[in-house]
Order: structure tokens, then C-alpha cells, then sequence
């Protein structure tokens, strides 16, 4: 007889999970959630739900969280993605901070879910493409996940054809090395200009390490959040911005049916929020 996971066991997860990161998972996720559950309590050994649930609640090391967060997570990514926000970035948005601050002053861009790399590799390739001032400013690029697996997969830097086929091919030239017919490595200078960070947004002990931020890209990851949780990532980025800083999210996604705390800012690629001064 298999494992039974039952209506009554998903609520008790989803409230468990929502409080260790955030995240909820609508009645239509149970399917999903189910598979990936039953095939942690076989894993670990346990013979039952409940087994297994007490097993992750009293898990000082917080191991089982993580590989649960890996499993349970969506990454879904690839190079130059909306690339009217990177458009945004490199013909307003970074004029504008570029601006007010004083000589010799790092500019510190976040991009948050960064999944396995390609949006902050992205960020990378065109500041130094496009960005005429990348030569005399000293950028940092924070890239920061919850996920695990896909942090080491962004170390590692090797994406398949899928990932790169929106690069222009004098792009994949110049910062790929081409492995196979299907695998690209991304250079090792770019790999070294991004600090890749495990990251709970809800985490006290871990979102307060990320202060004096200028640029934050978080596209699509708030979609995943009900409202309590929205307000409380807008919050916990508005304390980690400098005034006057920006925000990028998702095309469907709207700060302003979140909060009042940014200005919206429309530029001719498209809207960003911004942290008053």
C-alpha cells in the first residue's frame, strides 16, 4: 500500500511552508506538491506523512527544508529575457543613479529569485556592452536564490541552447565558450563578477546582510506570494534600497496593487518603481 497523502495533510504543509518561505500553493498545486512530498518521505525512510512532517518540523539543520525548497521551486529562465527592462537600465535608469552619487561610489545591483544565472549573466553582458559609463563606475551584482541546486548550476555557468538562443551570435562568441552543439560555458571573468547568494527572503538573519542596493530585479517571483507576503518582500526591499533606487518586476506583476511605497517611474521601455528620496 502507498504512501497516503490526504487533503488535510496538504493544508498542514502548505501553512508550514508558506511560513518557512513564503510561498503558497493554491488548491490546484495538491498534485504537484503531492508527488514531490511522497518522494522525500520515501527517501528519507519514513513510513507515513505525519512521520515525515514532524521529522522537517524539529530538523535543526534545516537539510529536508532545503531539498524541499529545491524540489517544490519553479525555475524557469533563459539570456536577454524581457530585454526592454535591460534596455531600461543602461539608458535611464543607470544615468539617473549614476547622477547622484559621489565619486568613486559602487553602484550595487540584486537580482532576486536569479535562478540558475542567466538574468544576472544577462545584467552583466549589457552593462558592458551597452552602458557607456561601465568603464569609470564600480558596479557590484548580487545575485541571490532560494534554491540551492540552482545556485551551483549558476556557479557552474553551462546552459544549453535553449538558455542562449536569444543572445545575438557575436554575443554567445564573445562571453561562451562553446562545449558542444547544445552546451555553452559562460566565461570565467563573468562568472567571478557576480556573488551568487543563498538567500530566504524571510529570513531575518539572512535578508538584513542586503543594504544600499541602487537596482533590484525581482521579475516573477511575487506572482508566487499571496498579499500578506507581497507587502512584506516590498517592505523588506525598501529597507534594503538607497533612496532614489529602482525596482524591476515581472510584466504581469504591478507594485503599485502592493503597496504606496515606490513611485511608479514610466520610461519609453516600460515602467519601474522607485524609492523616493
Amino acid at each position: 500500500m502507498g504512501i497516503e497523502f490526504t487533503r488535510s495533510d496538504f493544508e498542514k504543509f502548505r501553512q508550514f511552508f508558506y511560513r518557512k518561505t513564503g510561498i503558497f500553493f493554491p488548491d490546484s498545486k495538491k498534485d504537484f506538491v503531492e508527488k514531490r512530498i511522497i518522494k522525500r518521505i520515501e527517501e528519507t525512510g519514513h513510513s507515513s506523512f505525519r512521520a515525515y512532517f514532524n521529522f522537517i518540523r524539529f530538523d535543526r539543520s534545516s537539510d529536508e527544508i532545503q531539498n524541499l525548497i529545491n524540489l517544490l521551486t519553479i525555475n524557469e529562465t533563459y539570456f536577454f529575457r524581457e530585454k526592454y527592462q535591460f534596455e531600461c537600465l543602461v539608458e535611464n535608469v543607470l544615468n539617473e543613479i549614476y547622477e547622484y552619487k559621489e565619486p568613486d561610489e559602487v553602484i550595487r545591483i540584486w537580482s532576486i529569485p536569479c535562478s540558475s544565472g542567466e538574468e544576472p549573466y544577462s545584467i552583466a553582458i549589457y552593462l558592458l556592452e551597452y552602458w557607456p559609463l561601465i568603464d569609470e563606475v564600480d558596479v557590484e551584482i548580487i545575485a541571490s536564490d532560494i534554491d540551492t541546486n540552482v545556485l551551483d548550476k549558476a556557479k557552474k555557468g553551462i546552459y544549453n541552447y535553449r538558455s542562449v538562443k536569444n543572445l545575438p551570435k557575436h554575443l554567445l562568441r564573445k562571453y561562451f565558450k562553446k562545449l558542444s552543439n547544445d552546451r555553452y560555458e559562460i566565461i570565467d571573468d563573468l562568472k567571478e563578477a557576480i556573488d551568487f547568494r543563498q538567500l530566504n527572503l524571510f529570513d531575518p538573519r539572512q535578508n538584513k546582510e542586503y543594504r544600499y542596493i541602487d537596482v533590484i530585479f525581482c521579475r516573477n517571483m511575487l506572482i508566487y506570494f499571496d498579499d500578506e507576503s507581497r507587502l512584506k518582500a516590498a517592505q523588506i526591499f525598501y529597507d534594503a534600497m538607497n533612496p532614489g533606487g529602482f525596482i524591476f518586476l515581472g510584466h504581469s506583476e504591478s507594485m503599485s496593487r502592493i503597496c504606496s511605497l515606490f513611485k511608479v517611474r514610466k520610461f519609453k521601455q516600460g515602467i519601474v518603481y522607485q524609492k523616493p528620496f
